[in-house]
């Protein structure tokens, strides 16, 4: 090893310590010239010497790297969002539904305060950071990593050299100091100020020049990590352990034995967090446990084990200006407040849903009252009450609309709707453009290139009428169209085409079944694998799928008894849709495990944790997170929870390995 390779070596090992120090530690050891004139000594090396290039070195963080377009990433790991609470009751019915499902009370938790930025997800390989992805729809985000790495507080290599591949998740947040700071230079520059951190923050992760990156103090709080292969037995060991090295995990992180140490956690921070340096809503409580975690699993959209208690929003008053009503793709009738525009908690908010006919008459709101607003969960804002001693003599209650604003067709309101709603299915334009912005949605068919606007400009202008009318388009129909040239129309046709490749499982969502949702829709396609037997299937057979109740399968039913869906799919077919499972998929599914419900837990050899799941899955079996009598094996692994191997014993399950797994579906 040559002399200067050494320095190199030597450099980087040298700032990396003095990044952390400084960044996560904040207790600094050089000065801030000493630093610069090391990092420029670095860069010149590097410059010297390009054969010694290393993505993850300090010099890397001063940007510099142009990104056009961010590529669109599946994350390995689902990103779930949290069940949000507002009051001491709700945590305490959490806990309680909690302790029920583990079958004891002497449950241990951790409670974290819940930062105010952009969600992260950051993936290393070997102790490197290989790539950071935003939060996304929690399926699919976008590949930040340049951006990211700009963040000095975040580790590129971690302290202890190679490490197993895991992921680690947390929040870019922008500390108040440095936004103000940016406030104020952009004050004096004549410039308007940013609104708040968290926008800030969430926007400077899709900026297209790195370099304009770092020059922000961003900074990245880590609350989570993801493996199949942890050793530790508890959340808050993991987060020590990570702290440890190099990430940066807030010291408020506290273990709570007691519902009355949460209540005091909870308390103490709802008082104190004025003081803290960044913006925070509220507090994250979690089941330490990483098996109990394991045992109680999730729900389709929020771990069972942890919740979000949000502090008391901010309110605000102003007036009601009007009511207006939206029109949803099943047609379902929103009511939305027009306000006199209010600044509420660092935005301005000019609107507020009303939810249904039964909330406006709840609140018994008049044209002109002076109403409260706040934000729920410090997002949606949403109107509290009303100033009853403002209001004018002689203002009249709001009343109801009887028609569809859209397509003038009387509403309907059912037996046990929430909501009121327009029958005119396939007449009214808002549920027609709905349908097919849902067909064309990222989480659906995910066509690159048309987008809620595209969908609206091609149905005005007589293109389409449903979503099997995209696939006759062609860039002579588009290229005419107000803001599309040439490029536009040729992505957009590209996109269609390419949608023909999506598996069947989207396509089935992207139909747009009411209640079919993304893992309702993942069942019944490996339960009928084709459109053809789902079309066919009869109530009592739909009902006895896995998760499809009463409700869903009515749905269903109505859905395929018309004659122009059925014509839909017909069209879709001979376009090239996938309506069936393609042979790659059928090779390695069956319903041999039909029937049978599964319990995962511990490290496996084989398989990763996620990927035997999905085997169970693949092979028509149900995968459960908590032991009881309905379940038919336990399949342990190392480290399986003592808790589970006790449960399945008292109640007689087999425990069996991931090799007698493996034995018991070659030979289906």
């Amino acid at each position: 090893m040559s002399s200067d390779q050494k320095k190199i070596i030597e450099l980087r090992k040298e700032l990396r310590e003095h990044n952390y120090r400084y960044y996560v530690l904040d207790q600094p050891v050089i000065s801030d010239y000493e630093f610069d004139m090391k990092l420029n000594e670095l860069v010149k090396l590097e410059t010297e010497h390009p054969e010694f290039y290393d993505p993850n070195s300090p010099s890397q963080r001063v940007g510099g790297e142009v990104t056009k377009k961010f590529n669109t990433v599946e994350h390995k790991n689902r990103m779930y969002s949290l069940d949000n609470s507002y009051s001491h009751e709700e945590v305490l019915d959490w806990q309680k539904r909690v302790q029920k499902l583990l079958g004891r009370e002497d449950v241990e938790y951790t409670c974290e305060l819940k930062y105010d930025g952009a969600s992260i997800n950051l993936s290393y390989d070997k102790g490197k950071l290989v790539r950071a992805v935003t939060r996304g729809d929690g399926v699919k985000g976008d590949d930040v990593t340049a951006n990211v790495k700009t963040i000095r507080s975040l580790p590129l290599v971690l302290k202890e050299g190679e490490q197993e591949s895991f992921e680690i998740r947390g929040e870019i947040i922008l500390p108040l100091e440095g936004f103000l700071k940016m406030n104020r230079e952009r004050i004096e520059a004549g410039e308007d100020p940013y609104r708040n951190p968290r926008n800030t923050a969430s926007g400077s992760l899709k900026l297209q020049d790195s370099a304009e990156v770092a020059d922000r103090p961003l900074d990245c709080l880590l609350y989570q990590v993801v493996s199949d292969n942890l050793s530790f037995r508890t959340h808050y060991d993991v987060l020590k352990y990570a702290s440890q090295q190099g990430f940066k995990v807030p010291e408020t992180l506290q273990i709570c034995r007691t519902t009355d140490e949460i209540f005091e956690f909870l308390t103490y921070w709802d008082e104190h967090r004025d003081g803290l340096p960044y913006e925070t809503d509220g507090v994250v409580i979690k089941v330490n446990s990483l098996d109990y975690q394991e045992e109680l699993g999730y729900t389709s959209k929020s771990p069972r084990w942890a919740l979000a208690y949000k502090f008391k929003a901010e309110q605000a008053k102003t007036r009601l200006n009007s009511v207006s009503y939206q029109v949803g793709r099943t047609g379902a009738i929103t009511p939305v407040a027009n306000l006199e525009p209010v600044e509420l908690a660092g935005t301005v908010v000019k609107r507020a849903s009303l939810h249904n006919a039964d909330q406006i008459e709840k609140l018994d709101l008049r044209l002109g009252d002076l109403v409260y607003v706040e934000k729920g969960g410090e997002i949606i804002p949403k109107i509290t009450g009303v100033d009853l001693a403002a209001r004018s003599n002689g203002a009249q209650p709001i009343q109801y609309i009887a028609e569809c604003p859209d397509c003038h067709t009387p509403l309907e309101r059912k037996e046990g709707d929430a909501k009121h709603f327009c029958p005119n299915e396939f007449g009214c334009p808002t549920q027609i453009t709905g349908r097919i912005q849902h067909y064309v949605s990222r989480k659906a068919m995910d066509i690159e290139g048309l987008g809620s606007e595209s969908v609206e400009l091609l149905y005005k202008n007589h293109l389409i009428s449903n979503y099997a009318d995209l696939y006759e388009l062609t860039e002579k129909d588009i290229i005419p169209l107000e803001r599309m040239a040439e490029k536009s129309a040729t992505n957009m046709i590209q996109g269609i085409r390419n949608s023909t490749q999506v598996p069947f499982e989207k396509v089935l969502f992207a139909l747009g079944i009411r209640f079919v949702g993304e893992t309702v829709a993942k069942k019944l396609a490996r339960h009928y694998k084709n459109i053809d037997q789902l079309m066919e299937a009869t109530f009592e057979q739909l009902t006895t799928v896995d998760e499809i109740g009463e409700k869903i399968a009515q749905s269903i039913l109505d859905f395929f008894s018309l004659e122009s869906n059925r014509e839909l799919v017909r069209r879709l077919r001979t376009y090239g849709v996938q309506l069936a499972l393609n042979e790659q998929e059928l090779s390695y599914q069956s319903n041999v495990l039909s029937g049978k419900a599964f319990v995962v837990s511990g490290v496996f050899e084989v398989l990763s944790r996620n990927e035997l799941k999905k085997s169970i899955e693949d092979h028509g079996g149900k995968v459960t997170g908590s032991i009881s009598k309905k379940t038919t094996y336990v399949i342990a692994g190392d480290n399986m929870g003592p808790s589970k191997k006790v449960k399945a014993e008292s109640l007689g399950i087999p425990i069996i390995t991931e090799h007698d797994y493996l034995k018991m579906i070659e030979n289906f």
